[in-house]
């Protein structure tokens, strides 16, 4: 059980990094608190009453006060970030006792554990502005969405931003073997097959092959596994808690999975041949995506067919136009990956695409 209680007062350290503070001379409280904070990846600080040391109290991110304390903190500065902490379901006296030391939160163990770990992790990790996320997909089968999602991530890692590229697509062959980096070590989309509630997002960023500057997530070469709605969940809010950009190359197919991954979208690029085949089969798409993500975008690849250009093909698609994806040679074998070739025509696309559309998260 959680509630919360609402209060104006400011608090001291907003915004802050760092474990939180424990206050509680509750040993078995004490140790679920511990555990708690080991599970979310924070080292605590502990004490019986409000800290000596001035100014612990008003610093720290996050305050953990047992029931058993409530008492002693009472007079402590007034400050956001308080949690009241019990283990009591049927103690109602527990909602005063919360008002009187400022507190923003009631909880009661157990029930309320999935909630503190994630408020704990939040603290640990510190959760900036998250992360600018564009996911790419093809109108049309071979459109070359995967091979744009690569050069925007290449490009925007060159520029120093923090860029996380996944693969959303289990038939796709893999990101990583585009990037030239099938035998990278590191984890694959069946590790996080199945991740539940939080992943941590460092964890995740250094657990992953790092090709290009970039992180890559994408899949092994054994047999298809299915990865559930809530996993894709966990991940890529993992990935977008640490800021910078994150790049999706995504299935033309809408499941459970997809439907998770479009709505952690800023925006979503579709891929269009100039052709009108691709464009009857890239207005299915988009009506799909449509229903689930807000802002679609079309980029538009030649050659055109007769009485096409560009803009003629947003205008039958009634979407708006980022430009023309151009045309680069597939990579050869230990040669530069999409957009790696730094004044390659897709390389200035993909920048120009950076800079009409700048990543304010924390990777920059």
């Amino acid at each position: 059980m959680a509630g919360a209680i609402t209060h104006d007062r400011p608090g001291a350290a907003e915004g802050r990094q760092g474990g939180p503070l424990i206050v509680t001379e509750d040993a078995e409280l004490l140790d679920d608190l511990l555990r708690l904070c080991a599970a979310a990846g924070a080292r605590p600080e502990v004490h019986h009453g409000v800290p000596e040391r001035r100014g612990s109290w008003e610093a720290a991110p996050l305050v953990l006060v047992g029931d058993d304390a409530a008492r002693r903190v009472r007079g402590a500065a007034r400050r956001r970030g308080v949690v009241l902490v019990g283990r009591d379901q049927d103690d109602s006296g527990v909602w005063r006792r919360a008002v009187e030391i400022g507190a923003d939160h009631v909880l009661v163990l157990p029930d309320g554990e999935q909630w503190l770990v994630d408020r704990i992790a939040d603290v640990a990790e510190g959760v900036g502005r998250p992360a600018l996320t564009v996911g790419v997909l093809g109108g049309r089968g071979g459109a070359g969405a995967s091979t744009l999602a690569c050069a925007l991530a290449v490009t925007s890692a060159r520029e120093g931003r923090r860029t996380l590229l996944v693969d959303a697509d289990p038939l796709g062959g893999g990101l990583d073997v585009l990037l030239g980096g099938e035998a990278a070590e590191g984890l694959r989309w069946p590790a996080f097959a199945a991740s539940r509630g939080r992943v941590g997002g460092g964890a995740l960023e250094e657990s992953l092959p790092e090709l290009h500057a970039l992180r890559v997530l994408s899949w092994d070469r054994g047999d298809t596994v299915t990865i559930p709605a809530q996993a894709v969940r966990a991940v890529l809010a993992a990935a977008r808690r640490r800021g910078g950009a994150v790049v999706v190359d995504l299935p033309r197919r809408i499941d459970e999975g997809v439907v998770e991954a479009l709505a952690q979208l800023d925006l979503g690029l579709l891929v269009v041949p100039a052709d009108l085949r691709s464009i009857a089969a890239a207005g299915r798409v988009a009506s799909a995506v449509g229903m689930i993500l807000r802002d679609l975008r079309v980029a538009v690849r030649g050659p055109y067919a007769p009485g096409l250009d560009d803009r003629e093909v947003a205008r039958l698609l009634g979407l708006p136009l980022v430009g023309e994806v151009p045309a680069e040679p597939s990579p050869l074998d230990g040669g530069p990956p999409p957009g790696g070739a730094v004044r390659g025509p897709l390389a200035r696309f993909c920048a120009a695409f950076w800079e009409r559309v700048p990543v304010e998260g924390g990777g920059v």
